[in-house]
């Protein structure tokens, strides 16, 4: 099978398609003909190893010290269930399906990949029945980074909520779920953006480069950093006394349920992934080198089937 390959870290032009061996589903396991993929912040961090000062020397001891230990990135998918392991019971062949490869030894920029049908670190379910597989593909990181987050402040109705960082993956999703839930939704974004981010439910909206949204007027319960780059001693002016601060710098975990919920909330047309941009696997580098500049709208996908 083909894969987009990197064997040591460095700028996009580290990757090279490579003809690699088709994996072969154990007993818990499930082959996926993957259809789409995308290019997450995760993945351009670990391609790099554009990592803080701080968890630099650990994140290399857990992705490999001095190259790559996982030669495939991707972690996130759709795709085709085309065989499955005598104990993988949860999924038939045929079945079109989403989910993550986080933490598996091989990722998504490749033509299959083999997942369990459970385990630790990721997930996998039935693909939502009314988008198609780029649109899914982009779903699973995103999605469940802003769902995580946004239950660990405690989301509730009637709250106002500012998104930093509103058209990004996260944030994109961070705005529909919140307005979901009844939230009143400021989104902090470039100008150029606005239309975009208005379209997914932002009730008002504010341009990061002409407005500092730290001295405005408004006191909000949730202030969600969704791309890194505010801070809680930022924040903290416009944060009521019993406000929350939450930011993707913060632990996640993807959990089985989030997905499922994702699922339900997408074939209801309640959440909408939105596509920035969609590459064929063998303009990889392109990709890469689009989201390296840090202006991506929602999400970047990467066909594997043209």
């Amino acid at each position: 099978m083909k894969a987009a390959i990197y064997t040591k870290y460095g700028p996009p032009e580290v990757f090279k398609i490579t003809e690699v061996k088709k994996p072969l589903p154990k007993d818990n396991e499930v082959l996926i003909k993957i259809h789409a993929a995308t290019v997450t912040s995760g993945d351009v961090r670990l391609r790099s190893s554009d990592f803080p000062a701080l968890f630099w020397l650990p994140a290399r001891l857990i992705f490999g010290l001095f190259k790559p230990k996982k030669s495939i990135l991707g972690h996130e998918l759709s795709g085709v269930v085309e065989d499955k392991g005598k104990n993988a019971t949860k999924f038939e062949v045929g079945d079109h399906v989403f989910g993550t490869t986080t933490m598996l030894s091989g990722g998504s920029y490749a033509e299959y990949v083999c997942l369990p049908q459970e385990w630790k670190h990721g997930v996998v379910t039935h693909k939502p029945k009314n988008i198609n597989f780029q649109e899914a593909a982009a779903l699973p990181i995103g999605a469940m980074t802003a769902m995580f987050l946004l239950e660990k402040a405690n989301l509730s109705k009637n709250q106002k909520v500012l998104i930093y960082g509103a058209s990004g993956s996260v944030g994109s999703y961070a705005a529909q779920l919140a307005k979901y839930h009844g939230a009143t939704v400021t989104g902090v974004c470039s100008g150029s953006n606005f239309e975009m981010v208005k379209s997914l439910g932002a009730d008002h909206l504010i341009d990061y480069k002409k407005t500092d949204y730290s001295n405005l007027e408004d006191k909000f319960d949730i202030i969600f950093d969704a791309v890194g780059k505010t801070s809680k001693s930022h924040a903290k002016k416009v944060l009521k006394k019993d406000g929350k601060f939450i930011s993707v710098k913060m632990l996640t975990k993807e959990k089985p349920e989030h997905l499922k919920k994702i699922k339900e909330l997408a074939e209801t047309g309640e959440l909408k992934p939105f596509i920035d941009k969609v590459y064929s696997i063998y303009d990889i580098v392109d990709a890469h080198t689009y989201v390296d500049q840090g202006h991506k709208r929602g999400n970047v996908v990467i066909d594997l089937l043209s």
